[in-house]
């Protein structure tokens, strides 16, 4: 579909980016050290995308190519380095060595807004452009070798149309790259779990240093971090209960109660300054790529946050993007764009597989049967007494390699 003509052009660029998310940014500083133009289009102030606050486990390929970028300086300050995580069941703890397990890799608690100030300041100290606060959002000719997106940088501002070489949806489930791919072609594969999770943010010190993931007959809970003075901390309930109904006393309390173990490990409390509930589902968008329109990210695919997955494949993505950009650029390769789809989709399908696992062994669903929730944690007592096991975790857990 061509662009209307009442559209007036705002420019050109080589690849137009439509989203601020991980996905957007990270493929914007890849693309301009290969001196490839992009401009970042989002629908967001840049308040919201910096304020919207949202947990982060980097894998260790992760922390590695922002440090390598550049970009990692406030990161390796004021992260948290795990070399391992404690599965907990049965009201007893058993500890992954994934560090030992892994040749020393190990992951990184950082805050997935806190990667995205960073990665905007640098970009825009850079001359990079975002353009915040845009609406009506369109894609236009993605299927010919001129595509362009529309967009009105105010919502009564006139109509503008941004040409490019290709286009990068890193837009979210919710955005409209996506829905550019006719659904003739779209194959979206999905699964919506019937839990969610109650998030909290406390003002405590931790109560443990690293990750606490426990199945427990009340369900689900993970401890996390987030600074030495606040924590986050998440139970298993269901996705549509109102927050209302959760009073700090009965959130505490059920922590308490599915966290603790029998070798008298207390949780440390302090006050809550946030709590919300999440829903989670499992999806995949195929094919990643059509015409000159790449999809990365949340755009193509959704993990729930058990295997700490989304933010680090959202970066796999524009980092095969990014490389077959380059070979396009540099000397005119277009192989590595054909393949995008199959390339990523082969790790994101590997990531869902993960995700997936550890969600329905961690959690208690409540259509499964005694049968099926024994054999959960015939699992994790598997995992937690074979080293291939243990291994198998942990290599999935700091990231799988990228080359």
């Amino acid at each position: 579909m061509a662009a209307s003509s009442s559209t007036q052009t705002s420019g050109r660029t080589q690849v137009g980016i439509v989203g601020a998310g991980p996905a957007g940014l990270f493929l914007a500083h890849l693309l301009r050290r290969q001196g490839i133009d992009c401009v970042v289009l989002e629908s967001r102030s840049r308040a919201e995308i910096e304020d919207t606050i949202r947990a982060g486990v980097l894998e260790q390929w992760v922390v590695d190519l922002m440090n390598q970028m550049g970009l990692g300086d406030r990161m390796m300050r004021e992260g948290h380095f795990h070399s391992g995580i404690t599965l907990r069941f049965n009201g007893e703890s058993h500890h992954i060595d994934m560090a030992g397990l892994t040749g020393g890799k190990r992951v990184t608690v950082y805050a997935q807004h806190e990667v995205i100030r960073d990665l905007v300041a640098a970009l825009l100290e850079d001359g990079g452009e975002i353009v915040f606060g845009v609406s009506d959002v369109q894609l236009h000719g993605v299927e010919s070798d001129r595509p362009s997106i529309a967009f009105r940088r105010m919502p009564d501002g006139p109509l503008e149309a941004l040409r490019c070489d290709y286009i990068a949806g890193c837009d979210g489930f919710h955005g409209p790259s996506r829905q550019a791919i006719p659904k003739s072609v779209r194959n979206e594969f999905q699964v919506v779990y019937p839990f969610g999770w109650l998030g909290i943010l406390t003002e405590a010190p931790p109560s443990h240093p690293e990750l606490i993931y426990s199945n427990h007959e009340r369900g689900f809970a993970l401890l996390s971090t987030r600074s030495p003075e606040v924590q986050r901390l998440y139970i298993q309930c269901d996705p549509k209960d109102d927050i209302a109904n959760w009073s700090d006393d009965r959130i505490w309390s059920e922590l308490h109660a599915r966290l603790e173990d029998r070798d008298g490990w207390t949780l440390t409390e302090g006050p809550v300054f946030q709590k919300g509930i999440i829903a989670m589902r499992s999806f995949v968008c195929e094919p990643m790529r059509h015409g000159r329109l790449f999809l990365a990210g949340d755009a193509a695919h959704i993990v729930p946050p058990t295997g700490a997955k989304g933010l680090n494949l959202a970066v796999a993505d524009v980092l095969v993007l990014s490389r077959a950009l380059a070979a396009f650029y540099k000397s005119g390769r277009t192989d590595g764009l054909e393949a995008y789809s199959a390339v990523c989709l082969r790790r994101v399908w590997k990531a869902e597989r993960f995700s997936w696992y550890m969600t329905t062994m961690l959690h208690r669903n409540p259509a499964e049967t005694p049968f099926e929730q024994r054999v959960h944690l015939a699992d994790l007592d598997y995992v937690v007494s074979s080293q291939a096991a243990m291994t198998a975790l942990a290599e999935n857990y700091v990231g799988l390699p990228m080359d």
